[in-house]
């Protein structure tokens, strides 16, 4: 995944400009900056490395940083594919429901940061969630950033025949349908597993 990181947003390397996604992460940087916390995995992941969060600050409140990077992700991946796909188009609805948060072609895309077990909500809504979106003629797919979610909760979604990709897949399934790459965007490997990130303009 290619990201541009510009006042104080740790680039790691990165240089050059974007434009789409500069105004989410600095909003987001900025409110993480004000954050009062109050408990995580030892394990760093892409947007933690882009915020700069260490594993001890994101363990102070499990909760808040799981919701707040989530959303984060999911505007991400929104802002991305809405400017970079032609074949883009918001979730479906079907009723008070929106079984994913946005679809590319024949793809139902869903995002998360993590599933645990505070999500059950979430994963009972595997099943029926896939099953509306298949008869729709789309492939269900869920985009996890980390790659230490529940093992029962990640075969309960593949069972639901949704195709799950986390982790460096994740950044790699995003770059790939945008075609940023063949944008001539600026590549970089992260110091840990080697991830790839792009500049989203």
């Amino acid at each position: 995944f290619f990201f541009q990181a510009e006042d104080g947003i740790r680039d790691i390397g990165v240089t050059g400009v974007q434009t789409c996604a500069l105004p989410i992460l600095r909003s987001y940087r900025d409110s993480f900056s004000m954050k009062t916390y109050g408990e995580e995995n030892d394990d760093p992941d892409p947007l933690m490395d882009v915020f700069g969060i260490t594993p001890e600050r994101k363990r102070e409140n499990r909760q808040y940083w799981g919701r707040e990077l989530g959303m984060c992700w999911q505007l991400l991946v929104n802002e991305v594919l809405s400017h970079h796909c032609k074949a883009y188009a918001p979730p479906v609805r079907v009723g008070d429901d929106q079984p994913c948060d946005c679809c590319v072609g024949n793809d139902a895309i869903d995002t998360k940061y993590r599933i645990g077990s505070g999500d059950s909500k979430f994963q009972k809504n595997f099943a029926p969630n896939a099953r509306l979106l298949k008869e729709r003629g789309y492939q269900p797919v869920l985009l996890i950033v980390r790659e230490d979610s529940l093992k029962s909760a990640i075969s309960k979604a593949r069972k639901s025949e949704w195709d799950v990709i986390q982790g460096a897949a994740a950044f790699d399934y995003v770059r790939d349908l945008s075609g940023i790459e063949d944008r001539k965007s600026t590549r970089l490997n992260s110091s840990h597993a080697n991830i790839s990130y792009a500049v989203f303009c």
